[in-house]
């Protein structure tokens, strides 16, 4: 059986529906209906048998779902030369924020020197996807013990009106607010962000359990 297959046996109509509305800017005649436990289930049989490379390589899909399979076995892979020429190679292909978002492939956590060049050059790129991939990978490697400040220049100084877009840096600022607050705060004060990303960081901020009260009545004094 292969994965459209084993994703129409899981569909669940009520859910297709919600997702149909969690991502609007797709055909929701893309859209089978498959909650996310589903997928990584399918996901981890495909990455272990003898269809994976042939779905790997079998692009674009048709289907949101296989996408989101497709990303989520690609995150599995351990070779980090293999797992990055995978991404690259599926980039392109994401179109809408849930794919973008949900796999964090973890060979990452162990080749910080070689990711960074990889997660500047997504960032740079007009693909708001792709963008929005890079700058969550650098909020989910490099906020922590491997961060320095020109990491948060590089978030702020990226233009770009979509929604998608300005809502990562958004969700980036937040998080570098309660990792990093000392250094993130700089931009704040000084409303490096656009109005937009400054009002929505400081409400993601604020909403944070991560972020101390003290820090939250001083960030909301910064609206």
């Amino acid at each position: 059986m292969g994965v459209y297959e084993r994703l129409v046996e899981a569909r669940d109509e009520e859910y297709r529906e919600f997702q149909a509305k969690l991502v609007p800017n797709i055909d929701p005649n893309t859209i089978i209906g498959v909650r996310t436990p589903a997928m990584r289930a399918i996901a981890k049989d495909v990455f272990k048998s003898d269809e994976r490379d042939a779905f790997l390589n079998d692009l674009p899909h048709k289907y949101y779902e296989e996408k989101l399979v497709h990303f989520f076995i690609v995150a599995m892979i351990r070779d980090f030369d293999e797992c990055i020429r995978r991404v690259e190679e599926f980039l392109p292909y994401v179109d809408c924020w849930p794919i973008s978002d949900q796999a964090s492939p973890t060979c990452f956590k162990k080749h910080h020197e070689e990711l960074l060049p990889y997660i500047r050059k997504w960032m740079d790129s007009d693909h708001v996807y792709t963008a929005r991939f890079g700058m969550r990978m650098l909020m989910n490697e490099f906020l922590d013990a491997d961060f320095q400040v020109e990491y948060l220049e590089w978030v702020a100084d990226k233009q770009g009106e979509d929604y998608y877009l300005k809502m990562m840096q958004a969700w980036y600022f937040a998080t570098a607010l309660a990792k990093q607050y000392d250094a993130s705060l700089a931009f704040i004060e000084e409303h490096r962000l656009s109005d937009w990303v400054h009002k929505k960081a400081i409400q993601k901020a604020v909403e944070s359990f991560r972020v101390t009260e003290e820090h939250k009545a001083y960030l909301k004094s910064l609206r």
